[in-house]
């Protein structure tokens, strides 16, 4: 039923022109719900005198700040994730230190300070030379 139609029937009721069970049967509806319209009637009618309407304005404005305090912690979790991940992009990333270190050995690279007959030379017979310049075979 309409809330306009209600609204006639609670009328009716309150100024006297219906009892509660003519009403009722006029609107085709049981008297039980004539008369939960009538009391949800006088609490808005008393609510609204009271400042209702103040009370929902400062429920909102509760509601905003909420929105607001928790708009902001998500914009903090946010920019903590972006710095977790920049941080472990950045630690993936191997440096110049750990590249060296990670050579074999006996790899050349440039401006090793390795001398060159060190590095598994051969001479020119084939044999292959020791740290010391020597022929590993004892001959030059």
């Amino acid at each position: 039923m309409p809330a306009s139609e209600k609204f006639k029937v609670v009328i009716g009721v309150l100024s006297g022109q219906h009892t509660l069970a003519e009403a009722a049967r006029q609107a085709n509806v049981s008297e039980q719900s004539v008369g939960n319209w009538k009391r949800q009637f006088l609490e808005g009618g008393r609510m609204a005198l009271e400042g209702g309407a103040s009370r929902n304005a400062q429920r909102e404005r509760e509601l905003l700040a909420e929105i607001s305090e928790l708009k902001t912690a998500l914009g903090e979790a946010y920019v903590q994730l972006r710095v977790r991940r920049k941080s472990v992009e950045y630690r993936s990333v191997p440096s110049q230190t750990s590249r060296r270190s990670e050579k074999t050995p006996g790899s050349t690279s440039r401006g090793s300070a390795t001398p060159w007959v060190s590095r598994g030379a051969l001479t020119r017979a084939g044999a292959p030379v020791t740290n010391s310049g020597q022929p590993a075979n004892g001959r030059r």
